[in-house]
């Protein structure tokens, strides 16, 4: 499933938003990394595909990273990202933060999120950091 995953990433990331970077940055594997995912049925299939994800890492400082928060394109405006990042707040005990892009800043922020410094561009796209 693993495999999937990061090919759903890629999708999302690399191709729809155009930007060439590199998706894999080995922290997928970290002993404390949290793969969290919603499945699509696939019709006349057994596999099963990713419909959204969201990724959790340990941080140094012993906050938790939201990151990787990705809707099939087709199954955007369902509510799908919203579940997974209400079972990540609810499931993680520690300080949580992310940088979001600027245009899903008021979207986080209906999650209880805040910013937490001044916005940045990353691979072309700006980007705010918050955290809860």
């Amino acid at each position: 499933m693993l495999y999937a995953l990061l090919q759903f990433r890629v999708e999302i990331f690399v191709v729809e938003q155009k930007c060439p970077y590199p998706e894999l940055d080995g922290r997928d594997f970290e002993i404390t990394a949290r793969h969290i995912w919603l499945d699509k049925e696939q019709k006349n299939e057994t596999k099963k595909m990713p419909a959204a994800y969201l990724r959790v890492l340990k941080e140094a400082d012993g906050s938790s990273r939201i990151g990787r928060v990705a809707t099939s394109a087709s199954l955007r405006h369902r509510g799908l990202a919203s579940v997974l990042i209400e079972h990540a707040i609810a499931t993680t005990p520690s300080r949580l933060v992310l940088d979001a892009q600027i245009h899903l800043e008021d979207w986080y922020a209906r999650f209880g999120f805040s910013r937490s410094g001044n916005p940045f561009v990353e691979d072309g796209i700006t980007h705010v950091p918050m955290a809860k």
